[in-house]
C-alpha cells in the first residue's frame, strides 16, 4: 500500500533524508522511529503529497505521489502532530466538508459511528475552536478514517490525548490494519506504541539504520528477545552515533 523507493529531500545542501526505500503492507503497523530531526516528518509529508522529493518514487496504493497526486491522495489519510481544523465549522460539519471533498456518500452513519467510538457525540455541534487539544486530535482522526484510506500516516498521534483516548486510538489502528489499512506511526512515545507496530523503520540523520519486523530489530540491536521498543531504539541510535 505505501511504497518508497530511493527517497532523497534535500534543502539547498541540508539533507533532510537520503537514498530511503521501505514498504508498508495491508495490515501493517509501521512504527516510523528517530531522533529529532531524524526525517520523519520530512519522510511523512512527502508520501502525503504536501512537499515533493529531490529524488525517487513514492507510491499509495499503487498511485504515483507525484504522478497521479490526487489519485494518490484519496487512498490516503495524514494526521500531523499538530492537526489544523476549520475554527469556524463545528464537528459534524468537518465530516460533512471531508465527505464532500472526498466523494463519500450516505457517510452520516459512519459518521456517527466514528463519533460514538471517540466519544464525541456530545461535542457534535460544537465548534472546532471550543475545543480541547486531546478533542480536536480526536476530530482530525474521525476525519482521517472517514473515506476509508487504504493508507494512514500518523505523526505523534497520541499528543494530548487521555488515557481512554489513546487506548480507543490504539484500538481504531487495529481495527483499520485488520481490514487491510497500511498504517505508518511515528510517536516519541515508545511504550505507548509498543504494542501496536509490527514493523519498524528507525532513521538517524536522514538514513535507514533499520528496516523490518519488530522482531528482528530485537535482535539486532538487543541482548534480548524481550527487550523493550525503548531499549531497541537507544541502542540503534547509540552505536550508529559511536
Amino acid at each position: 500500500m505505501i511504497q518508497v523507493s530511493g527517497f532523497h529531500k534535500s534543502y539547498k545542501d541540508v539533507v533532510a533524508v537520503a537514498d530511503l526505500s521501505f514498504e508498508v503492507l495491508p495490515g501493517q503497523v509501521l512504527g516510523l522511529l528517530g531522533p529529532n530531526g531524524a526525517g520523519k516528518t520530512t519522510t511523512m509529508r512527502s508520501i502525503a503529497g504536501i512537499i515533493p522529493p529531490t529524488l525517487g518514487r513514492l507510491f499509495v496504493a499503487g498511485r504515483d505521489v507525484q504522478m497521479d497526486p490526487v489519485g494518490a491522495k484519496q487512498q490516503l489519510a495524514y494526521v500531523p502532530d499538530d492537526p489544523k481544523l476549520f475554527e469556524s465549522l463545528t464537528v459534524w460539519e468537518h465530516l460533512r466538508f471531508v465527505a464532500a471533498a472526498y466523494r463519500v456518500g450516505e457517510f452520516e452513519l459512519y459518521g456517527k459511528q466514528l463519533l460514538e467510538q471517540f466519544e464525541l457525540v456530545e461535542k457534535r455541534d460544537a465548534l472546532a475552536g471550543e475545543l480541547s487539544r486531546g478533542m480536536r486530535q480526536k476530530v482530525a482522526i474521525c476525519c482521517a478514517y472517514l473515506h476509508r484510506p487504504a493508507a494512514i500516516l500518523f505523526d505523534e498521534p497520541l499528543t494530548g490525548l487521555d488515557p481512554r483516548g489513546i487506548r480507543t486510538m490504539k484500538d481504531s489502528v487495529r481495527t483499520m490494519a485488520t481490514e487491510g489499512a497500511a498504517v505508518v506511526v511515528s510517536s516519541h512515545l515508545l511504550a505507548l506504541v509498543e504494542d501496536l507496530v509490527t514493523h519498524l523503520l528507525i532513521l538517524h540523520r536522514g538514513r535507514s539504520l533499520f528496516f523490518g519486523p519488530a522482531g528482528d530489530a530485537r535482535g539486532a540491536f538487543a541482548a534480548t528477545g524481550d527487550a523493550s521498543l525503548e531499549e531497541v531504539f537507544l541502542r540503534a541510535t547509540e552505536e550508529r552515533v559511536g
